[in-house]
């Protein structure tokens, strides 16, 4: 008796999401093709999480040296080469490429450099087409994973031109600090880069047309933001519209819509992101769009993650939640249902997400709301927050029928405590459970638990 083949998996795009969902189809004796564009790891690591966190690691010494100076216990200066800084990334990441490579090809993985061109099938059998180079290469499957990202946002008067005005990319790989910078978008792109450039020397202005800064976390959250904002001298303002954002005279010549000008050496827009450009052929194929118009709009997924039968997507392009680990999530669970090792829908509990920025915001699960019972604790009673002087902030948590629903953290090292948070939402604690475990002292999660065991109250409108 022979067996049958195994089945042929294509998975396209390798960042958190495709590669995942590579080594986990192979793991699971599905004979899986990547296909990649660009260089291994995609948005992630190559122009997002990764290089980002580098750069904020790297000019770390000198909030930390202010911080101490600001109460008169140290002295001194700390200049971060940003060149050097540059050329250690650039580093870091190609030895991060080529450790992936190897661990794709030790999985029996094949890897395509390529760009997906679009799908075709009909009941003999459906086939990526991939431009390889100066040809082209067609790959049939069985099941299909797009991991397509997402592109960064832009509006008409607000958009990058390459000159002064930039995006995300090329203002990763500055060499030099500009001495002004403007950045347009308040979330955690923008609050992250505010900080790193901030550190560096540079004069920051940072607006943002929604109500407040950090638009998406609990009002409380933002007006810590605003307030740690004002103290560090940075210029952040919220419910302000862009009407124009050009480069003039090889400046950033940004105009707010009561007509007030700001100039700078270089402009950041960080205003969120967009569906990738749809792959020809895949609304043929069934699946549906989350907008009319398949050329900018997320892919729809059915709670299996698939847009239409036997082809899935995950992570960015099909706009459930834009984090790294949601995506990784994703692509393991995509490659595990196309291999027949799950048949139950997708639920992945609560995904908790991070700014990494000063301060720090952590949130997992709900934000209460008004008329809601809640309960919180400052971090200006926490010993590791005094020590590094840097105290501003509260964890709260979200209670729902005397059970844990939410948390959520701002302040020195609040994504610290995203783990611990992640299970005590995901388990829904009671308050006898978080009373019963023995928390180290000093530690940061000892605001976590002040907060826990706090009188709960009734949040106000």
């Amino acid at each position: 008796m022979t067996s049958s083949p195994a089945k042929r998996l294509v998975v396209v795009g390798s960042g958190p999401g495709g590669y995942e969902a590579a080594l986990t189809g192979a793991a699971a004796g599905l004979l899986v093709t990547l296909v990649e564009r660009g260089k291994l790891g995609g948005v992630c690591l190559n122009w997002g999480c990764v290089p980002t966190k580098h750069l904020l690691a790297t000019t770390l010494a000198v909030d930390a040296l202010e911080a101490q100076a600001r109460q008169k216990l140290a002295s001194g200066t700390v200049v971060p080469d940003l060149a050097a800084i540059q050329a250690k990334k650039k580093k870091l990441l190609a030895a991060t490429q080529s450790a992936m490579a190897k661990t794709l090809e030790k999985a029996g993985v094949r890897l395509v450099t390529g760009n997906l061109t679009g799908v075709s099938g009909d009941g003999a059998g459906r086939v990526a087409h991939v431009s390889v180079g100066t040809g082209a290469e067609a790959l049939p499957f069985d099941a299909l994973i797009l991991a397509l990202g997402s592109r960064a946002a832009s509006f008409p008067g607000v958009k990058p031109d390459g000159q002064a005005v930039l995006g995300v990319s090329p203002v990763l790989d500055l060499t030099e600090a500009p001495e002004s910078l403007i950045i347009v978008g308040a979330g955690a792109i923008g609050l992250e880069f505010s900080e790193v450039f901030h550190r560096l020397g540079t004069k920051v202005t940072m607006v943002d047309a929604a109500p407040r800064l950090a638009p998406l976390e609990d009002p409380d959250v933002s007006k810590v933001v605003a307030q740690v904002m004002r103290r560090r001298g940075i210029d952040a303002r919220a419910g302000v519209s862009v009407t124009s954002l050009v480069t003039e005279d090889g400046k950033a010549r940004m105009t707010l819509a009561g007509g007030e000008v700001f100039v700078a050496d270089k402009a950041l827009v960080a205003i969120g992101r967009f569906a990738p450009t749809a792959v020809p052929g895949l609304a043929e194929l069934g699946a549906a769009f989350a907008s009319p118009s398949p050329n900018k709009a997320w892919i729809s997924t059915d709670d299996t993650l698939q847009a239409a039968p036997g082809i899935y997507a995950v992570g960015d392009c099909n706009g459930r939640l834009l984090l790294a680990h949601a995506a990784s999530s994703q692509g393991a669970y995509a490659a595990r249902h196309a291999a027949g090792l799950v048949t139950s829908p997708y639920a992945p509990g609560p995904i908790p997400g991070c700014y990494y920025g000063v301060p720090e915001i952590m949130r997992v699960g709900d934000i209460a709301a008004p008329g809601e019972a809640m309960s919180e604790a400052a971090f200006v009673a926490n010993p590791i927050a005094q020590a590094h002087a840097d105290t501003a902030g509260f964890a709260r948590v979200t209670w729902k029928d005397g059970k844990v629903a939410g948390i959520t953290a701002v302040g020195h090292g609040a994504s610290a405590m995203g783990t611990l948070a992640t299970v005590i939402v995901a388990q829904a604690w009671t308050r006898e459970q978080a009373e019963a475990l023995v928390f180290p002292h000093p530690g940061l999660d000892e605001t976590l638990r002040a907060a826990l065991l706090a009188d709960v109250k009734t949040r106000e409108a």
